[in-house]
């Protein structure tokens, strides 16, 4: 997931990635072949509240048959996904991909990409299809003792019934890789390492023409955003502040990057956009809340991202899904104009990715049957999102927001046409 930044990202923040129990001996199966178990096929819905009925039709489950899955992008011809998951039979995340049908979506057969060991996350699709992105740290000398450590840990929460909150570590050991998703006979064969320094290295995403690659790394001891050329070649540092800078994608013209940071408080993270040469960095939001995970539409000059409000210490914030409208004035300045809600289910909504063409939206939710947002595991989900309805939303925040009275700030979580819901809890892996 693209991640964290005091050693222990958003700690209980997002319910999809989280340590499940591992079996010393069961691994995942070898690259290139099917996960276990084969999942269902039937399509998993979940109902949807009044305010996501206006945005988006009824969200399909299309991940299943794992404990835990999340972090999903579309590949650029939209017939597969790409994501993280926790198998049952080992503590660590690894990389599917999985065939998609954008008329029907449901749950597949996926494929494992990664080695089955190691710390996986991050993945992305290269624009031509034939290649996948990740992190990854199974080239770690010291892997038998990591996943040893971790199986202890995990052993020890199932005997004392400890549910722990999720985090993420900046493993050192992490580096960038690229797969070939044709089909090889050695599992590894197609791997291509693109960054070697010691430290962090993670949180990756190609430009869209495929020429460059955005990344993180704590090489100099801080979480920045770097870019470098597809063969890992030509290594560059956009940001240099305090703190930690993430989760760095590139709009559809590749002209702007839009980011998440705790840069002004720690551990309260902030969407902001730079130009593609890091300058020009503009606050997007602030305020008393997290908000990240920002992703671009394709085709709409949209900005969605995950957000919380954090403002009242008694309630416990929970995360849902916010659409924002921009422009870039005359000046050439990136502005964006008030948030508008689109999911406020009771469990946390997190981590939204849009399809290629801009008609689907992908996340990870911890929802379905009766859950009642406190499911044990996080899963994907999609739905079909109105766009007329969400334009007009959009323009009727902003005229509001132009009114010669008090209203919430631009970038704050409150939405003066849609009543909010109260708190909810905030779900724990």
């Amino acid at each position: 997931m693209r991640k964290t930044f005091n050693r222990c990202f958003l700690s209980g923040l997002i319910a999809a990635f989280a340590c499940g129990l591992a079996c010393l001996f069961c691994l995942p199966p070898v690259t290139g072949t099917s996960a276990e178990p084969t999942p269902e096929a039937a399509v998993q819905s979940a109902p949807a509240s009044p305010l996501e009925q206006r945005f988006l039709t009824l969200p399909q489950q299309v991940s299943i048959g794992m404990p835990k899955a999340g972090e999903g992008y579309f590949s650029p011809d939209t017939r597969q996904i790409c994501y993280q998951a926790m198998p049952a039979d080992y503590p660590f995340y690894q990389i599917f991909v999985q065939p998609f049908d954008a008329a029907a979506p449901r749950p597949a057969m996926p494929t494992r990409i990664t080695t089955g060991r190691g710390r996986t996350t991050c993945s992305w699709f290269s624009p031509d299809g034939k290649r996948l992105l990740f992190a990854s740290s199974h080239l770690d000398p010291n892997i038998d003792a990591t996943e040893a450590a971790a199986r202890a840990q995990a052993e020890e929460d199932r005997t004392t019934g400890r549910r722990r909150r999720y985090q993420w570590d900046f493993d050192p050991q992490t580096d960038i890789f690229v797969a070939s998703l044709a089909p090889v006979a050695d599992e590894q064969a197609g791997f291509v390492q693109l960054t070697h320094e010691p430290g962090y290295d993670a949180e990756c995403s190609f430009s869209p023409d495929g020429s460059q690659i955005l990344f993180v790394s704590d090489r100099d001891g801080d979480p920045d955003i770097y870019l470098m050329n597809a063969d890992g070649k030509n290594v560059r540092q956009l940001t240099n502040q305090p703190g930690y800078d993430g989760g760095p994608f590139f709009s559809p013209d590749s002209r702007w990057i839009a980011y998440r940071t705790d840069r002004l408080e720690k551990d309260m993270l902030q969407i902001h956009v730079m130009r593609a040469d890091g300058s020009s960095d503009v606050a997007v939001t602030s305020g008393q809340g997290v908000r990240w995970a920002p992703y671009w539409h394709p085709t709409k000059p949209w900005l969605i991202w995950t957000g919380a409000d954090h403002s009242d210490p008694t309630q416990r914030p929970n995360y849902d899904l916010w659409i924002a409208c921009y422009e870039v004035d005359n000046e050439g300045l990136f502005r964006a104009g008030p948030p508008l809600r689109i999911t406020d289910h009771a469990g946390a909504d997190v981590l939204p990715a849009f399809s290629p063409d801009g008609t689907l939206l992908m996340w990870t939710a911890s929802r379905g049957g009766d859950s009642g947002g406190r499911a044990a595991t996080s899963q994907l989900w999609v739905s079909q999102i109105d766009a007329a309805a969400i334009d007009s939303s959009l323009e009727s925040l902003s005229r509001d927001d132009r009114e010669p009275k008090l209203k919430p700030a631009a970038t704050s979580l409150q939405q003066p046409s849609l009543q909010q819901t109260g708190a909810k809890g905030q779900p724990q892996p």
